[in-house]
């Protein structure tokens, strides 16, 4: 059963004004990223403590260096608006020119608006800035909302859709990336809103 998202937020959520958002390439070190590693481990523990225990999140949290997440094979990235960090992403080297995203995170009250795919678009075009051509991704079997986000985003299922997702663990994706475009529009793949995610891998 999954369990219900930690914030819904009301119907009549604004869609995102992507003129009114700054994105910050930062350190995972510094404090304007802490709501993100913060709320994810809530996440993670909300969802997932029946099925992988308590502490769980925090020990995938550390899996990684930081390091892994700076330049040049990596990027975090912070959305701001109104001087509040309200959504991000990150990427580390999987392959020579495969980029994995990691961390996708939408603040709880700020779902439903878009800012899922506007994350991703940014990590998108930075990817193939950085000579990336594809990108791997995974989410967790009780995150619904980030699997059909990945779907209507042009992301590949790595397993059987119709499968019980606990009886396969981490959904893997795939995409393959356009050549490296510096005037790429992250605000192209907004497209229709579809379900916030509140985290992904």
């Amino acid at each position: 059963m999954t369990p219900s998202p930690l914030h819904t937020p009301p119907v009549d959520t604004p869609p995102v004004d992507t003129a009114a958002l700054t994105v910050l390439n930062l350190p995972m070190s510094d404090a304007r990223v802490r709501p993100l590693l913060d709320e994810l481990a809530l996440e993670y523990d909300t969802r997932y403590g029946s099925l992988f225990g308590r502490g769980a999140a925090a020990e995938e949290l550390n899996r990684y260096p930081a390091g892994e997440f700076a330049a040049p094979g990596g990027a975090l990235l912070i959305v701001r608006e109104n001087g509040e960090s309200v959504a991000g992403g990150a990427f580390r080297r999987h392959g020579p020119q495969t980029a994995e995203f990691k961390r996708i995170w939408t603040h709880s009250a700020h779902r439903r608006r878009g800012l899922a795919r506007f994350v991703l678009a940014e990590l998108e075009a930075l990817a193939g800035r950085r000579g990336y051509r594809k990108v791997y991704l995974t989410t967790g079997p009780r995150q619904p909302e980030a699997k059909h986000l990945y779907l209507s985003t042009g992301y590949e299922a790595q397993f059987d859709l119709s499968a019980d997702p606990e009886t396969i663990g981490p959904l893997a994706f795939t995409k393959d990336l356009p050549g490296a475009n510096p005037a790429a529009n992250p605000a192209a793949l907004l497209g229709r809103r579809g379900p916030g995610t509140g985290g992904s891998g």
